[in-house]
C-alpha cells in the first residue's frame, strides 16, 4: 500500500508542477522569459 501511496503523491506533485508552469507560462511579458522559464522546467525535469 505504501509504494501506491508514494506513487499517487508523486503524480499530484508533478501535476501541480505543470499546473504552475502552465500559470507562469501564460502571464510572460515576453517570449524570452518564456523560453527561460521553459529552460528551467526542462533542466529540473520538471515537464515529465
Amino acid at each position: 500500500m505504501s509504494s501506491v501511496t508514494s506513487s499517487w503523491r508523486q503524480r499530484r506533485a508533478v501535476a501541480r508542477t505543470r499546473r504552475a508552469l502552465d500559470r507562469a507560462l501564460a502571464r510572460t511579458s515576453s517570449p524570452a522569459m518564456r523560453d527561460e522559464l521553459l529552460t528551467m522546467a526542462n533542466r529540473d525535469f520538471l515537464i515529465r
